[in-house]
């Protein structure tokens, strides 16, 4: 799964220039969904697709600020696969949790080689990390790789799957690219670049075509190794793209619940199983787990409760079409989300669309009436709004989508997900702006004086050494200070101080929350990470 490459950027999907042989040859032999959807951005899509279950059920509601770190208690597809007898590998991009119990490594992958947070150079990596050369981590181990990310990536999971004997694998292979900042080998960028496309775009089609080229290696070995045939290979992104350059009339891009926001490539080839096939029946990354847990014989738990889909019958062509079902989608900024605001209701048909984009702030309540409807089959471009001519259609679906909405939300609520602070598996916590709540306004950028809070549990008193980290040298002396509950320290530190450190600090068992406040003259503001370790 890529991560930002929309549904038109693919030769076999019609650009013009964009060149991805390899994965046209996958798409020729695949069973393809060429109604497949997932969220408007990246870490709903991923719990969505490693649970069979709406985000909103998982505790992830978007992408940063401690709203993409999912429940430990959700039953991973890894899990699963594991608990039947599959190795489970991940390579990549997680992007569900950073710290114990939601790491991968504790939700069921044996093998884990990953970035933290949501992208490579985002607040949660370690200094110096880079798209070429990244720091990663191994397992929980951090660990420094030589090599373009992607390529890396690739690398791993080949080196892991082996030569496929014994017992049977389940690899997943979720990379950052081509997210931005779009740094990409300049040996793939200037074929771009030469044919006159801008900086930016020259960029993304270059990272693309790098991901084309490592598909075609991973797809030898397999070929090399004899495990084409019994091996489902799926390729699909996480989103829509950040480009316009070419969108197959499909309307904006990544954050939007439009067309080209949350529909994408999504092929699956299986040789011994499947006939190549062109499916245009709606589907969705919630149908994964249930397809791939009916292909491999596996059995869910008893008390999983899954909404997707199984897809087999249809890949198999046993059967033309499903019963009619509505796909729903919402996205936007904030710790929880709000009715009518950014949602879809998607059908075979028509879809009912609240257009606000992803990063909008909280809209007016007339706003959030203004619902759109198209016919998908006879306008897939979202060009004719039906809103008027087919009022109880966008009733119907409006009175679905409520009762879709208020049953999500009840699962579970909307509450902060806590990662552990003090465990043994794991006793030194890194605290970054990736997870924490926010005190003032939105915002992680260095130089932005920001406070966050992070709502940890504490399952140890400690004593516990802190450094910590400020986004950039002190401009002036200053006190820091760091607190939870009951208990708070504090520390003087010098101008053109980076890190202050703190010793033996007691923490009381239980929640709570975890807050450092860098007091600079008449600013406040909060750390950049915070390197929390239990002696």
């Amino acid at each position: 799964m890529t991560d930002d490459q929309g549904w038109a950027q693919l030769g076999s999907h019609g650009d013009p220039v964009l060149q991805t042989p390899h994965l046209d040859s996958l798409a020729a032999e695949s069973v393809e969904m060429t109604r497949f959807y997932v969220s408007p951005v990246c870490a709903p899509t991923r719990a969505a697709l490693m649970t069979g279950r709406y985000n909103y059920r998982t505790g992830v509601v978007d992408t940063y600020l401690g709203r993409a770190m999912m429940h430990p208690d959700e039953a991973t597809i890894a899990e699963i696969l594991g608990s039947a007898g599959y190795r489970t590998g991940i390579f990549g991009k997680w992007h569900l949790g950073d710290n114990y119990p939601q790491r991968p490594v504790d939700q069921g992958f044996e093998e884990a080689v990953v970035h933290k947070g949501g992208g490579i150079g985002q607040p949660s990596d370690p200094p110096g990390s880079d798209y070429f050369d990244p720091i990663l981590f191994r397992n929980g181990t951090q660990e420094s790789f030589s090599g373009y990310c992607t390529d890396v990536y690739f690398d791993e999971a080949i080196r892991w799957i082996g030569d496929g004997s014994g017992e049977p694998f389940f690899a997943y292979i979720p990379t950052n690219a081509p997210h931005s900042p779009y740094l990409v080998p300049d040996s793939y960028r200037e074929p771009y670049a030469e044919q006159g496309l801008s900086d930016k775009d020259a960029r993304i089609y270059g990272m693309i075509t790098n991901i084309d080229d490592n598909v075609g290696r991973l797809m030898a070995h397999l070929e090399a190794n004899g495990l084409t045939g019994n091996t489902i290979f799926i390729f699909m992104t996480d989103n829509g793209p950040t480009t316009r350059l070419y969108n197959a009339g499909l309307r904006l891009q990544k954050g939007s619940v439009y067309e080209n926001g949350i529909r994408v490539p999504f092929f699956a080839r299986w040789p011994d199983e499947l006939e190549p096939l062109k499916i245009d029946q709606l589907g969705a990354h919630i149908d994964v787990v249930p397809t791939l847990l009916a292909a491999t014989g596996t059995t869910p738990p008893s008390d999983l409760h899954i909404d997707g889909i199984d897809l087999l019958p249809l890949w198999k062509g046993e059967v033309e079409s499903l019963p009619e079902r509505t796909y729903f989608v919402q996205a936007h900024r904030g710790n929880a989300p709000q009715l009518y605001r950014a949602f879809a209701a998607v059908e075979q048909q028509y879809k009912l669309v609240q257009a606000l984009r992803f990063g909008r702030p909280e809209p007016e309540p007339a706003e959030l009436e203004a619902l759109e409807l198209y016919d998908l089959i006879a306008d897939p471009g979202e060009q004719q709004d039906l809103a008027k001519e087919r009022p109880e259609v966008l009733e119907r679906l409006k009175e679905s989508y409520e009762r879709w909405f208020e049953e999500v939300s009840s699962t579970r609520g909307f509450d902060a997900v806590r990662f552990a602070v003090g465990s043994d598996a794991q006793p030194e916590v890194t605290l970054t702006r990736q997870d924490w709540r926010m005190v003032t306004a939105d915002g992680w950028g260095r130089g932005d004086p920001v406070l966050g809070r992070w709502e940890v549990e504490s399952v140890a008193t400690g004593p516990y050494d802190a450094t910590v980290v400020l986004d950039e040298p002190a401009p002036v002396a200053g006190t820091a200070r760091i607190g939870f509950r009951e208990t708070e320290v504090a520390t003087s530190f010098s101008a053109g101080q980076r890190e202050v450190r703190f010793e033996g600090i007691e923490l009381a068992e239980g929640e709570g929350a975890i807050e450092v406040r860098l007091e600079m003259g008449d600013e406040t503001r909060g750390a950049w990470q915070v390197h929390l370790v239990r002696r």
